[in-house]
């Protein structure tokens, strides 16, 4: 096992294309690191340069406290698991398990019956005894998926690489891999980086979770931190389903030494107990962040509530739960998580109510930094 360090990596491709600008991130020994964003972020780049399989344009990638920029893949002593499984078709599933050992026998030291006890131990984890003499195109896609994991595992790396594993698999067996991949790090210990662009995913499976867009880090913590502390408006509204809702106005004095953030007729009392995060804030143009589950239909439900008038355009049943679509007096479109057992109509004008102690507020722009109205009242540094 080892860490993981990368210090200012960048990848800038011919014509001046950055996919990766100067990344610094470190993944301590057995952690599972989570790198998460959309499409196009640079979060699979990042991986393929930790494995070798893509240049580094500056930086430095150490595993352990070896510097590997110029190290060949093969030496890294990494295992990788694409997305597309990579199996070799002609060969049985005991073949493709076996196959990175048979290569290095004799590098590692390795007798024939020393790689058949290897083989079927991971395929005992991986419950796959009983498709080893299969071939890929006899199996499923849940189970190519695992026969790829097993081939990584039996070789022991120091570290495990995931490239979107689960997006080709089906909704109810992605959650089953999902947490069989999530038993098996925790069973090995072994250090993991694992790469997706699903939120649900990244919060279920991380230790700590890092959010990338274009290129850029933009922040890096536990699960629930990044949740509950966005560092900018980009990872509020990444992280999370439905997404948070933004209300762009600003925050006015109502005389009285209280202060409401205003947008149109949409005007929401702000605790008094944040005053100290909103010093300097006042009269200037902000954003207010809500997560659908802060809005409710009954006051009792908020802590500190404060009530706006919305007509419901949509209402999504979700078994347990609600996602209640609308359209407030200024003409946002907002939504709300309810509980299931709710009675709320389409086209229906109702009073909702936002818990002011859970919401944030964002500088203005589609990656404002966070200035921290948060469940303490204390300011949080933007990173």
């Amino acid at each position: 096992m080892a860490s993981v360090t990368l210090r200012d990596v960048s990848k800038v491709y011919p014509g001046g294309v950055r996919a990766v600008d100067r990344v610094s991130l470190a993944i301590g020994d057995h952690e599972f690191m989570v790198l998460v964003g959309p499409s196009g972020c640079g979060k699979s780049t990042t991986l393929r340069m930790v494995a070798g399989l893509e240049d580094i344009s500056s930086g430095t990638i150490s595993i352990g406290e070896r510097v590997v920029n110029e190290v060949a893949p093969k030496d890294r002593d990494i295992a990788m698991v694409f997305q597309n499984y990579a199996l070799y078709p002609h060969m049985t599933v005991y073949k493709n398990m076996a196959f990175s050992l048979k290569l290095r026998r004799r590098e590692l030291g390795l007798s024939k019956a020393q790689i058949d006890q290897k083989v079927r131990a991971a395929a005992a984890t991986l419950d796959i005894e009983s498709l080893l003499d299969r071939r890929p195109k006899e199996l499923s896609g849940g189970q190519r998926q695992r026969v790829a994991v097993g081939r990584a595992i039996v070789r022991s790396p120091k570290v495990y690489l995931f490239d979107e594993p689960l997006s080709n698999l089906d909704a109810k067996l992605r959650v089953e891999m999902r947490s069989e991949i999530k038993r098996l790090q925790r069973q090995l210990g072994t250090t993991t980086i694992y790469v997706t662009h699903d939120q649900e995913e990244a919060m279920t499976l991380g230790d700590r979770v890092a959010v990338m867009k274009d290129g850029v880090l933009h922040q890096v913590g536990a699960p629930m931190e990044i949740y509950e502390s966005p560092a900018n408006r980009f990872v509020a509204g990444f992280l999370g389903t439905p997404s948070m809702n933004f209300i762009e106005g600003r925050l006015e004095g109502t005389g009285n030494g209280a202060m409401e953030f205003c947008d149109g007729p949409l005007r929401l009392k702000v605790p008094g107990r944040l005053s100290d995060a909103k010093s300097g804030a006042a009269a200037r143009a902000m954003v207010l962040g809500v997560r659908p589950d802060m809005i409710s239909l009954s006051a009792s439900e908020a802590a500190s509530a404060a009530g706006f008038r919305a007509t419901v355009s949509l209402v999504e049943p979700l078994g347990d739960r609600k996602d209640v679509y609308m359209t407030s007096e200024s003409g946002r479109k907002l939504v709300g998580r309810l509980d299931g057992r709710t009675s709320v109509r389409e086209g229906e004008s109702v009073t909702m109510f936002i818990d002011m102690n859970r919401v944030h507020v964002f500088e203005a722009g589609e990656a404002g930094a966070s200035v921290a109205l948060d469940r303490s009242g204390a300011r949080a540094s933007a990173k």
